[in-house]
């Protein structure tokens, strides 16, 4: 039963690495490729056929803008300020779709700030 609990554990970290990297729009090829490590590795730990090294792990969030709390599974104490979140969503955004946003925001600001 030991190895089925640690077998889930590697399944679910895999999975939450897999979608923080498809967040990130990020291919298994260029995330081995910054990481350092094979496709085929990438592919194992997404597929929670393999564990890694810590090494790899933190490579992994580096290269993933990730929490590692986040892709451990494990709930920070203390939630996120809706403004973090939002700053969090855009950085996920690709290059274009953030300088929409940042252009979006500039006015509503303005508009605000000249009400005041």
């Amino acid at each position: 039963m030991g190895n089925r609990a640690g077998s889930e554990e590697l399944i679910q970290l895999g999975e939450r690495i897999r979608q923080k990297r498809k967040d990130s729009h990020l291919s298994q090829e260029t995330l081995a490729e910054k990481a350092g490590i094979s496709v085929n590795t990438v592919s194992r730990i997404e597929g929670g056929q393999a564990a890694m090294s810590i090494e790899i792990f933190a490579k992994m969030v580096e290269v993933l803008d990730a929490d590692a709390n986040e892709l451990l599974g494990r709930k920070p104490g203390v939630k996120k300020n809706p403004t973090h979140k939002m700053i969090s969503r855009v950085l996920n955004l690709r290059p274009k779709e953030q300088k929409v946003v940042i252009q979006t925001m500039s006015v509503l600001i303005d508009g605000i700030e000249g009400i005041r």
